[in-house]
């Protein structure tokens, strides 16, 4: 028998833990790099960009455009890495709560 109060209270304890996992997103940090690590960028599991540190050998006036690129390369190869660790946070903090229903997606939800 389906009993909806059960349901309601693992939806709230489901929702604690998201929230938990979501305020931990600013912990995870994740690196990308492009020039052989000439450039790098550090973002956090908020996408929010932390740091970029570049190599001063290939920083002259000539250079900027590479520069540029550089950069753009490493921050979103940065992102890419902390989707996939913000997602296993995620996971990891709802592991078990959610039952796993064929067909059914929640990964929008993190």
């Amino acid at each position: 028998m389906f009993d909806m109060m059960k349901m309601m209270g693992k939806m709230k304890e489901v929702q604690a833990k998201v929230k938990e996992a979501q305020a931990n997103l600013v912990n995870i940090k994740a690196e990308g790099e492009s020039g052989a690590g000439m450039v790098k960028a550090t973002v956090n599991g908020l996408k929010q960009v932390e740091s970029i540190n570049i190599d001063p050998d290939i920083i002259k006036a000539d250079d900027k455009e590479m520069i540029q690129d550089l950069t753009v390369a490493a921050i979103n190869k940065a992102i890419e890495e902390v989707d996939v660790l913000a997602k296993e946070e995620m996971k990891k903090h709802t592991d078990g709560l959610i039952p796993n229903i064929p067909g059914l997606d929640l990964g929008g939800m993190f």
